[in-house]
């Protein structure tokens, strides 16, 4: 599944984070010896630096999809360590090497001044510590997407049947809005699926974050259409080769991904993390869902079941009260990270998804979820 109409692989491979100070104080300007790798420093990292990398991850991504603070200079790569804390600003150089040599000095010096404890080089196939990521993406056009997702946009709108589900009219279209409450709507009456109403936000941060809204958007990966999904994941849904770009058949189809997930997942999420509050609960299984549509419910599982991965989510569960529910969701991943396929493109999604959610719910015009409470809309991690 993918942005916009970027090109596939990809997901914004982006990194993330806050806050803080471009010039710190000197504390040391001897020489640090480099880790051989990246994945050498996530796994010597405490589980406790997991706390606050929701936030500080959130703040550089909304940075970049809405290109302000400092990402209003696009032509910039920010470095942040293994918290998501913002380190410093890198200005770009002419070319795409030179550019890889200034990022390298930039680690190195933040090693020296003992900000960061070592650095790893990064190069063109190679990711570096602290982390980089670049402030342009060429692909991401938020207002537009929430636009056409609300039919403000003509390319937001239409009429049709699926399945059964008959949504607006020639004369009287719909919108992608309309489309996820009717199709929910019929298939809950239908007892196709559980899945609670509280999660339909998250699935309009798809709508938004997967293609922009776009129709025909298609990744490298063969992923297509407004939630980019793949012609297996289509055919699992029922969806004829010749329905893939249906919208309202790729809504039904995601709705059934997010349900089979749901009763992959909520088990093993029980069994680790059943004893938190209530509150906290769902808005981390809500998280672990996003993560789960994006990398697969196995990979997930994984990180509840397996002796090696489940680490980090065993120690979160015993200590849940130091961190918040996206700070546990995070850390689940971050320091599981080069294992099993899982990568930065994981987080970035789940923060993606929750920033196009906030800016949807933020629009003083729209009121997008008139069913649920003040408190469902805003507790979020």
């Amino acid at each position: 599944m993918t942005f916009f109409k970027r090109n596939s692989s990809r997901r914004l491979a982006l990194a993330s984070l806050v806050c803080s100070v471009f010039s710190p104080a000197v504390l040391s300007q001897s020489a640090v010896a480099p880790f051989s790798s990246w994945t050498e420093v996530v796994r010597t990292k405490a589980f406790d630096d997991s706390r606050g990398v929701y936030d500080n991850m959130m703040s550089v991504r909304r940075a970049i999809l809405t290109r302000s603070g400092y990402c209003s200079d696009l032509n910039r790569h920010l470095l942040f360590d293994m918290r998501g804390n913002l380190l410093r600003y890198v200005d770009d150089a002419a070319n795409s090497q030179q550019t890889q040599v200034k990022i390298n000095q930039s680690r190195k010096e933040l090693a020296q001044q003992g900000l960061v404890p070592t650095w790893v080089a990064g190069s063109s196939n190679s990711v570096g510590y602290p982390f980089a990521i670049r402030c342009h993406q060429p692909y991401v056009d938020l207002p537009r997407a929430i636009a056409r997702y609300l039919g403000e946009h003509p390319d937001g709108r239409l009429s049709g049947n699926w399945n059964g589900i008959s949504v607006g009219t020639p004369k009287k279209q719909a919108s992608l809005h309309d489309v996820l409450q009717t199709v929910y709507k019929r298939r809950v009456q239908q007892k196709r699926i559980t899945l609670p109403a509280n999660l339909l936000p998250d699935l309009a941060g798809m709508l938004i974050i997967e293609s922009g809204g776009v129709r025909e958007a298609k990744s490298k990966a063969n992923a297509r259409g407004i939630l980019q999904l793949t012609p297996t994941a289509l055919k699992d849904c029922g969806v004829p080769a010749n329905k893939q770009l249906h919208r309202i058949a790729q809504v039904d189809c995601a709705l059934w991904l997010f349900e089979r997930n749901h009763r992959m997942l909520q088990p093993v999420f029980a069994a680790t993390f059943g004893h938190l509050p209530e509150d906290k609960q769902e808005q981390l299984y809500r998280l672990l869902l996003i993560q789960a549509y994006h990398g697969g419910p196995g990979r997930v599982r994984s990180l509840l079941l397996d002796a090696e991965l489940n680490k980090p989510a065993t120690y979160f569960a015993a200590n849940h009260q130091q961190f918040s529910a996206g700070d546990i969701a995070f850390g689940m991943v971050f320091h599981n990270l080069g294992r099993n396929r899982l990568g930065f493109a994981s987080l970035y999604y789940t923060a993606d998804i929750r920033i196009a959610q906030q800016l949807l719910l933020s629009d003083s015009k729209a009121k997008p979820f008139p069913g649920l409470s003040t408190h469902q809309l805003t507790a979020l991690p």
